[in-house]
């Protein structure tokens, strides 16, 4: 059984983000763990990196910025759509996440400005742009036989 982290092993831990002044955006404490499967991307691609080799029980503190997170802001990701795309019965608020459905599945938006005629939207990931802090705890590495890794 593989005791550090590497491609095709599941990673078991818990974790902290925060951004630089010290405000926590998410974090594990008083939950479950998180399970990550290495190499699937389902993780942002810095979180990986930094955490790739971690053996259980061995804590690790990392800063991510934007091109190691979630990417810079981008103003192509802002869209002005018309109102009657959107159901009439639908409710639109300034500040309300949505998502646009996509033949990739579905694609997060928030509302950012309402007009008589055009909804303007926002398509970049919220955390887009920010410089993220992580403290991150290795609780157990899982394998998966056919990885190869064990």
């Amino acid at each position: 059984m593989s005791q550090v982290i590497e491609d095709g092993t599941t990673a078991v831990v818990h974790y902290t983000g925060s951004f630089p002044d010290g405000e926590v955006f998410d974090s594990s404490d008083g939950k479950d763990p998180l399970a990550y499967q290495v190499g699937k991307q389902q993780m942002i691609p810095g979180f990986e990196q930094e955490m790739m080799g971690a053996a259980i029980g061995e804590k690790r503190e990392f800063t991510l910025t934007p091109d190691r997170a979630y990417g810079e802001r981008s103003d192509d990701a802002i869209q002005q759509v018309p109102r009657d795309q959107f159901p009439s019965e639908m409710p639109l608020e300034i500040g309300v996440m949505m998502a646009a459905q996509t033949p990739q599945g579905p694609l997060p938006f928030t509302v950012t400005e309402i007009a008589d005629d055009v909804v303007t939207v926002d398509f970049n990931h919220q955390m887009a742009g920010k410089t993220l802090k992580f403290s991150v705890e290795v609780v157990d590495v899982r394998c998966d036989d056919s990885c190869g890794c064990c």
